[in-house]
């Protein structure tokens, strides 16, 4: 890519970077006006306003927004799009601990840095001058500016682009995607009324070493997808004085997170990409008080990366290693009770507990024999949940525990269930028309891109992405996922038909760093400020051709 544009992403990477954009804040509604400023100071945009405006995330207490701009080709009448997006809020600043004043501004926090110490790779690479650091520059406001550079550019010479390209910047991905799943809803307004024919959705979100010393850099056609299996266990309550009268929902936790935690038995694999193994986001019992009484009930949600299992396909996974963790924790206690009652000189009865593992769907349907109206409780349950400032997970816990308080089978059981955010894998295969043409773009972008790095393909962006939200698996998918979520449509819904009719292959190419989501956060410049604009610029030419 040409000096000069080399030089444009530089500057409205830091431009950007420079507006805290913490998530859930109104930092965010910053780095919308941001983005909406530096276009509106574009000559194609002074000239087409229209293509220029905010998507409201709709609902949001804070007002937040994302930004599109829209750029049509003068040449020919071509219909066909890209979507592309990148996100504008970043994590908290606290990891920055005394130096967070200075975390949106790299020049002074790299001073700053060198008046302290730091971890050994990065010490080296401030002293390096090849880096750039600060809060969001690699995570991804780079990646922004370089999609933008790549659009001002073309803008240049729109008289002699055949095509549509379409960027939004949006708010809200490290939250819950409020930015992009509203933006979702424009795309189709707009191939409404527009015509337009979208060929795929293009990321430009960051990329990394996968590995220490990781001589790659990547393109990924395709993402990683996201579901939160979530257990509900309910154990038998007991006075401590008499603790082998109950059951301690906590061991069986215990119990299921030694089996699932980073096991590489779940890693899901598709064309020999292996996912991150689950790992727990939080484990608790649902005591909120002090006593000598044991805990009812405890909880555990699981971070579970897809590549090509279906949330059917994990839930039969989870009721397996569920069922066979509370039936060893059962086999376990009788041993325990039977050698205590031998010291005790007591005599030994095999203690009354039976392993049952369920889904909550099978969990509503035994409930229903005798509530008949559960669906219209469940409903009021989940709209009352929603007005309160509970956390999302724990809201489809409380639901969860509503049900099972209205069964009249109160004896120790396990629940399976799912929690938000549910984001589906997108995995391309190259078996449709639209897979193959971005796979033969991309490849020939790489071959045409002049570089001493070496470049490499991967099937699936690795870190959790608004890339989801571009396809949607098919029906009997969506349908295990939303009758196995308490209190979905109410306290979290996805719009699916919307996504549905997008239905789009994905890439990410990014800007290349290191320690995304750390105080030492930080962008090397040559690649991200010359070869990713590049490598995107190439591709969008290769797929409008």
């Amino acid at each position: 890519m040409n000096k000069e544009v080399a030089k444009r992403v530089e500057e409205i990477a830091l431009a950007l970077a420079q507006v805290r954009s913490v998530v859930d804040t109104t930092g965010e509604i910053d780095a919308a006006n941001k983005v909406y400023e530096i276009f509106s100071q574009m000559d194609y945009w002074k000239e087409n306003p229209q293509n220029l405006y905010f998507v409201p995330v709709k609902n949001d207490p804070l007002g937040r927004k994302s930004c599109t701009a829209i750029l049509e080709g003068k040449k020919g009448n071509s219909k066909k799009a890209v979507i592309m997006i990148g996100h504008i809020d970043h994590g908290g600043i606290s990891d920055y601990g005394q130096l967070q004043e200075y975390s949106n501004s790299p020049f002074e926090l790299m001073e700053k840095m060198k008046e302290i110490e730091l971890p050994p790779s990065a010490k080296k690479d401030l002293e390096s001058g090849e880096y750039i650091f600060g809060r969001g520059i690699f995570d991804m406001k780079t990646g922004d500016a370089a999609i933008m550079a790549v659009m001002e550019l073309i803008s240049k010479d729109v008289e002699n682009f055949e095509g549509n390209l379409i960027f939004s910047a949006v708010c809200d991905e490290e939250g819950n995607s409020g930015g992009v799943l509203n933006c979702d809803e424009d795309y189709v307004r707009l191939a409404e009324e527009r015509g337009y024919e979208y060929l795929a959705m293009l990321d430009a979100d960051y990329i990394t070493e996968e590995y220490e010393g990781d001589p790659n850099k990547y393109i990924y056609i395709g993402t990683v997808g996201k579901v939160m299996p979530t257990f509900y266990i309910v154990g038998k309550e007991t006075h401590v004085g008499e603790s082998f009268k109950g059951l301690d929902p906590n061991q069986i936790a215990a119990a299921i997170t030694m089996k699932i935690n980073l096991n590489p038995e779940f890693s899901d694999v598709a064309d020999g990409e292996a996912a991150l193994p689950p790992i727990t986001l939080k484990q608790r019992d649902l005591k909120t008080e002090y006593s000598v009484q044991t805990a009812k009930a405890a909880t555990i949600y699981f971070n579970y990366a897809t590549h090509c299992s279906t949330p059917e396909i994990i839930l039969e996974k989870m009721l397996k290693a569920g069922q066979e963790c509370f039936q060893e924790v059962i086999d376990l206690l009788n041993v325990r009770y039977e050698k205590f009652c031998e010291i005790a000189g007591r005599q030994y009865t095999k203690l009354p507990w039976v392993a049952r593992t369920m889904s909550f769907d099978q969990l509503c349907d035994e409930v229903r024999k005798d509530v008949p109206n559960l669906d219209e409780l469940i409903k009021a349950k989940a709209e009352e949940l929603v007005k309160t400032d509970m956390d999302s997970r724990d809201r489809s816990s409380a639901i969860c525990g509503y049900v099972q308080s209205m069964w009249k089978d109160q004896d120790p059981v396990v629940i399976v269930y799912f929690s938000s955010p549910y984001y589906p894998h997108v995995f391309i295969e190259g078996s449709s028309e639209k897979d193959k043409n971005l796979l033969k773009a991309v490849a020939a972008a790489v071959e045409e891109t002049k570089t001493d790095y070496k470049l490499g393909y991967k099937k699936f962006f690795p870190y959790i992405s608004d890339l989801s939200y571009a396809a949607v698996p098919d029906e009997s998918v969506v349908e295990t996922f939303k009758s196995n979520m308490p209190g979905y449509g109410i306290t979290y819904d996805l719009p699916f038909d919307t996504i549905k009719k997008l239905n789009l292959p994905v890439l990410d190419i990014g800007a290349f760093g290191k320690d995304a989501h750390r105080w030492t956060e930080r962008i090397e410049k040559k690649f991200s400020f010359n070869v990713t604009p590049e490598l995107i610029y190439r591709t969008l030419l290769n797929l409008l051709k």
